[in-house]
């Protein structure tokens, strides 16, 4: 069902019955997964959510980069309900249609001219756990190489391979072994300079790998191309090619974590094309599925198929309907150009917040690729002290009282990350930066 897409305030934020939901969810929920914001959706259609209160909310989040074609998209909806009409889950038992049409797709459209295969599961922390199964398979190593200011996932081995300690790893060790984690290529807190960043991080990761691991135990580096919960950071050039070059000349698998940056979020398929660089294996998620639960580990044949039958597995990996809503994903990013789309959107949302930075001298950094924009917010410029919690948090409320959704970010916690919906309509995206603008003013003035 369509809403129109305009803001539209009824009560206050959070109102009256979203109060008295979120009261039965707190009674019924376990509290360790809260609502980052405390309303309660009754539908929601394109760039907007509405409240159970009757309130019309600009999602610039969408639900973490779930939703980079919109929500509850015709097609996307359609598809799925031809699919629930003829059959809901056959998966490991008998395989569907949908399931193989869709790894055809993406072993055509990850980057790479070769032979490709393609295994399902249904979460990003899956999806990275399968593959580091099977570059661990394939190579007959143990040694996996991540990054700081790094997310994977909240399962074991993916809550290992993310850095940041609290919230996600906070009183859950031991954790997994013979993962190691190495400085990130970030070029605003690099403390020599931007300029020297990808030179230093990659030697100093060169130099980590050869002498306290040992390239001949490495069986994969994981990276996000552009990184998401660690605040959208962006690597500085040349360092992910460098990586790329040392994992080729050492028989390491490269694996790009795009669980959140693929799907044409940084304005490609994947981020990493924009890199040079073609990785041995990818992950995907997130908006592969638009709101059905569906992720992929996709990467060279000679290493999906080193595994053993039946090494690989789970029961709902390449669930028929959510295949069938990730085929009318592609299909809708390829009709209506939102690759390009995703571009433009980061034009105008990155030209918007360089006009913040002139405006406000809390924002330390803007950077961002496609419509993968962030703002780092500090305290001050020169010590690059991050902006207090209590600002941050009173930035993303007036946002949302005034009917704007972001998302703050960062293993500081002192980034806003902006993730529209690729569909979103330019009116309304410069209703809802002129809220989150409004929204630093109010926090910092």
């Amino acid at each position: 069902m369509d809403i129109p897409q305009e803001r539209k305030i009824l009560t206050q934020i959070p109102g009256p019955r979203s109060k008295e939901w979120m009261a039965r969810r707190d009674d019924a929920m376990t509290s360790a997964f809260p609502a980052i914001h405390a309303i309660v959706a009754a539908r929601a259609s394109g760039a907007i959510i509405e409240d159970v209160d009757g309130n019309r909310l600009i999602d610039l989040a969408t639900g973490i980069s779930v939703l980079n074609v919109g929500h509850t998209a015709s097609d996307v909806t359609e598809a799925a309900e031809r699919q629930l009409e003829r059959d809901t889950h056959t998966s490991g038992v008998t395989a569907n249609e949908p399931s193989i049409e869709l790894a055809e797709r993406l072993n055509a459209l990850t980057p790479g001219d070769f032979p490709k295969k393609t295994f399902f599961a249904n979460s990003g922390a899956e999806a990275v756990e399968n593959a580091v199964k099977i570059a661990r398979y394939a190579t007959g190593r143990q040694a996996i190489v991540c990054f700081d200011h790094a997310f994977h996932g909240r399962t074991l081995l993916a809550m290992t391979l993310t850095a940041k300690v609290m919230p996600y790893k906070q009183g859950f060790a031991p954790f997994a072994p013979e993962v190691y984690r190495l400085p990130m290529a970030y070029p605003y807190r690099w403390p020599s300079g931007p300029e020297r960043c990808a030179e230093e991080a990659l030697a100093y990761a060169v130099d980590e790998m050869h002498k306290h691991i040992g390239e001949q135990n490495i069986a994969a580096v994981l990276v996000e191309p552009i990184q998401g919960e660690g605040g959208f950071i962006v690597p500085a050039p040349g360092f992910l090619k460098g990586l790329a070059d040392f994992c080729a000349q050492h028989g390491i698998a490269f694996i790009a974590d795009e669980i959140q940056s693929g799907m044409g979020r940084a304005g490609r398929w994947y981020a990493i094309e924009d890199e040079g660089v073609v990785p041995d294996i990818v992950t995907t998620a997130k908006s592969l599925g638009a709101g059905f639960p569906i992720s992929a580990v996709t990467g060279r044949a000679d290493l999906m198929d080193a595994v053993h039958p039946g090494g690989l597995g789970g029961t709902y990996g390449g669930n028929p309907v959510a295949a069938a809503a990730g085929l009318a994903v592609l299909d809708k990013i390829e009709r209506e150009g939102l690759l390009e789309r995703s571009r433009a959107l980061g034009e105008t949302i990155m030209a918007r917040l360089r006009s913040f930075a002139d405006l406000f001298p809390v924002v330390g950094d803007v950077r961002g690729r496609g419509a993968m924009c962030a703002i780092e917010l500090v305290a001050d410029r020169g010590t690059k002290e991050p902006l207090a919690g209590d600002v941050m948090n009173a930035i993303a409320r007036r946002c949302l009282e005034n009917g704007v959704i972001v998302l703050t970010a960062g293993t500081y916690g002192n980034v806003v990350r902006l993730l529209p919906p690729l569909t979103i309509d330019d009116a309304l995206l410069e209703d809802g930066l002129n809220v989150l603008e409004e929204a630093i003013a109010a926090a910092t003035g």
